[in-house]
């Protein structure tokens, strides 16, 4: 699934949408439109990025902006109650042993290792968050429990967000190839198919998005 099959198809559906669905719809898909344009892997990753926020973001209150990995959380398993056609475990179940698998064994997008580095915690305790979490996936894939996997994988992909939105890395960097490649292999998959659950289910109610459009 790809960024002009998707247009093509909310162009002939939008009219049957709620106004903030397609307007969730149209954001993200200008968004994945340029990721694909894009040459360059951080390029690719950030616009992924924007286009996986355009689809699930709401306005919430201030006190609230720093529960992403359990706006994250909610949202997974609201999307996975609505996927009839598995789409998001087949997505799971395929990606596990490729970029899934290589995100949960890459320390540098796991938040407690740059926490040890700062002084925040120990090594132990780092290491023991590393593993737990390793831990948990293992557990939740045996189970078939597809919100907890992919919400794992987001929360990596989270941290390498701050790393690069942040200014915490630099550009076509050396030393942070393989975490972004992997990132991007799998928000290159996972974006199209939540953009394809949304639209399967136009009664949802998705909320109302951040920034709503204000004419002039």
């Amino acid at each position: 699934m790809d960024y002009q099959t998707l247009k093509e198809r909310h162009r002939a559906e939008r009219e049957n949408y709620p106004a903030n669905l397609s307007l969730r719809v149209h954001r993200s898909l200008s968004w994945l439109q340029k990721a694909e344009s894009m040459d360059d892997l951080d390029g690719q990753f950030i616009f992924l990025w924007i286009a996986f926020n355009a689809a699930y973001a709401t306005e919430i209150e201030e006190t609230y902006r720093t529960s992403a990995k359990t706006t994250f959380q909610e949202f997974l398993q609201k999307l996975v109650e609505l996927d009839d056609k598995n789409q998001l475990e087949d997505l799971a179940w395929k990606e596990f042993p490729n970029s899934i698998r290589l995100l949960l064994d890459n320390r540098f997008v796991f938040q407690s290792f740059w926490d040890y580095q700062n002084h925040r915690l120990s090594q132990q305790e780092w290491e023991q968050r590393f593993n737990d979490s390793k831990r948990a996936a293992q557990h939740a894939l045996g189970g078939q429990e597809t919100s907890i996997v992919l919400g794992i994988a987001l929360n990596r992909i989270y941290t390498l967000r701050n790393q690069i939105i942040h200014g915490g890395a630099t550009w076509n960097s050396s030393v942070n190839r393989s975490q972004v490649r992997d990132c991007v292999a799998l928000l290159s998959k996972f974006v199209p198919t939540i953009l394809t659950i949304m639209m399967d289910s136009p009664e949802t109610l998705w909320g109302d998005p951040c920034y709503p459009v204000i004419e002039n």
